[in-house]
């Protein structure tokens, strides 16, 4: 049971309510983490609106969510990796690639290298080496890619660390870090 309250739709303050109809409107329901963040607006709004602007960057969705998949193991969340399989799978990645992209890695090459960047840069706090960044380049990720990474990944911490304080309920199909490890 989640140790903060997954704000219901009849309890939430105006800003949250109007908050959830935009996400209702996109996704089709609120998820539990989104309720949990609903206590505070504008974090909410923060974290729908940099999720937002990312999605106006040169990454694809389908990188993005790799990326979601990657931090979410890196950080043993099981509501993001959830979450983040069940929207993968929707957009047609394979079992086997959602797996192994919850490890940080990925078959196709330039997306392993994004990803094992974006793990180091979890891993590390940030404090990535010299030979980590040499690795990103060598697998030709840019400056603005290797940027890119650390924002998308700094999005996914927040929910994430959201999701290990208050034990969100998933409301997903389960996918347990652990098993994917």
């Amino acid at each position: 049971m989640s140790r903060l309250t997954q704000i219901s739709d009849n309890a939430a303050s105006a800003d949250a309510a109007n908050l959830f109809t935009a996400i209702k409107s996109k996704v089709g329901m609120v998820p539990n983490l989104y309720r949990v963040m609903a206590h505070e607006p504008a974090v909410l709004a923060a974290a729908l609106n940099f999720n937002d602007t990312l999605g106006e960057g040169s990454f694809t969705p389908e990188t993005r969510e790799a990326l979601a998949l990657a931090v979410a193991g890196a950080n043993a969340c099981d509501y993001c990796a959830s979450a983040h399989s069940a929207i993968s799978k929707s957009i047609k990645v394979d079992e086997a690639e959602i797996a192994a992209r919850l490890q940080g890695r990925s078959s196709d090459p330039k997306l392993n290298a994004i990803l094992k960047f974006a793990v180091a840069v979890v891993d590390k706090r940030g404090l990535v080496s010299d030979a980590d960044l040499s690795d990103a380049r060598n697998a030709g990720l840019s400056e603005g890619e290797i940027v890119e990474t650390v924002a998308v990944a700094v999005a996914n911490i927040l929910t994430n660390y959201i999701n290990h304080v208050a034990q969100t309920d998933i409301d997903f199909p389960v996918v347990r870090t652990q098993e994917a490890a």
